[in-house]
């Protein structure tokens, strides 16, 4: 981390920083030094620009330079907030996408809207499925096909600056309370109905992915209470607490550990009483312009050492036992992004009935009105 800190200074080369953080065996695919598409008819077919939509913060951008050295192919990367943002945007025709990063927990509905592709697994040559953590890999299957890969694993929690704070944050039921007394006008929830709302259910007793009407309704009570002291409702919330407008957050840990490791004060916190386990996935649209480039970059992306660059500077756990094993020893034992299994037994993976619920996308368009 102290290297990476005097990279982003630039007091140190970038190849001072692979050699001495053992991450150089990224460097011969990230410095252009193999071609990772050898096969004639797949860099044929390779032209143009290829399009990902991802989630903040959570790309190098030196990953895209390197594959465009590579291939030729542009990536023109984008950014939603939600699951249900991406899919509205894809379902009205609002957005030409090739390739994009679906939660867990969307995956089974984009099958059954036949939105994504099954993937011809052949054209994945970096792609693993044994070094695979079955823990994080299984919502990327629909009736034994494969639709999507694994990017990485996460969890949803709170960033607090305990310069700014002095309460122990460590339950969601603290996290509200905080934003109503200490954090008042200071405090960022997600613009996204399901951390949002599984949030304010768990603060209460209730499941993450609650949909019964009388828990949504003592969600919405909750929600509508607090919303006078929120500062935003925006799942882009670095800015905010780096500049100490905010001093308290819902965050997912690819931001918790990048907020802390520039700025030691913030810290990152799970909930106690529940809150979210991920793992974010890598789909080609059916309707992807440009699938040769898709399967080019997905496939780039699979790559071991491509993957370790990722996780090295967005922060989200890795899922594929390859990467890990590239990983410097304090990346791996980094409490924030592998917590102890006691602290993820709580937490729960979204689950796909809240995708498409009535109930709680009219919650969170109540609550956003307010």
């Amino acid at each position: 981390m102290d290297e990476f800190m005097r990279l982003k200074r630039g007091s140190v080369s970038r190849r001072h920083f692979l050699g001495v953080t053992g991450l150089g065996l990224a460097a011969t695919v990230l410095g252009g030094g193999t071609h990772p598409f050898s096969s004639s008819a797949l860099a044929q077919d390779l032209r143009g620009r290829v399009r990902l939509n991802s989630w903040p913060n959570y790309h190098a951008a030196e990953t895209f330079e390197a594959f465009t050295e590579a291939t030729g192919v542009t990536v023109e990367l984008s950014v939603t907030n939600s699951n249900e943002e991406m899919l509205q945007k894809i379902r009205t025709g609002m957005a030409e996408w090739d390739l994009i990063v679906p939660t867990n927990y969307a995956i089974s509905t984009y099958v059954g809207l036949g939105l994504i592709d099954e993937l011809e697994l052949q054209k994945l040559r970096n792609y693993n499925a044994t070094s695979q953590n079955l823990l994080f890999t299984w919502a990327g299957q629909v009736s034994g096909r494969t639709y999507a890969l694994p990017k990485n694993w996460g969890t949803t929690g709170m960033a607090v600056n305990t310069r700014r704070i002095e309460t122990a944050i460590t339950s969601w039921k603290q996290f509200f309370a905080t934003a109503m007394g200490e954090a008042s006008g200071k405090t960022i929830v997600h613009d996204y109905q399901l951390t949002t709302i599984g949030s304010a259910l768990v603060s209460l007793g209730y499941s993450f992915n609650s949909v019964a009407p009388l828990e949504l309704a003592a969600a919405e009570e909750l929600l509508l209470e607090v919303k006078p002291h929120l500062l935003a409702i925006d799942s882009d919330y670095q800015p905010a607490m780096r500049a100490q407008d905010a001093w308290l957050t819902m965050c997912w840990v690819s931001d918790g550990l990048q907020l802390n490791r520039d700025m030691p004060e913030i810290t990152y916190a799970l909930g106690t009483d529940g809150g979210e386990i991920w793992t974010d996935y890598y789909a080609i649209l059916k309707a992807a312009p440009n699938k040769p480039a898709a399967y080019a970059l997905l496939d780039f992306l699979m790559d071991p050492a491509v993957a370790v660059r990722e996780h090295a500077i967005s922060g989200a756990p890795a899922t594929d036992r390859r990467v890990l094993a590239l990983l410097p020893e304090e990346i791996r034992g980094n409490k924030i992004a592998y917590p102890d299994e006691a602290a993820l037994t709580p937490l729960e993976f979204g689950a796909a009935v809240t995708l498409t619920d009535p109930g709680r996308s009219e919650l969170m368009a109540r609550f956003k009105a307010a």
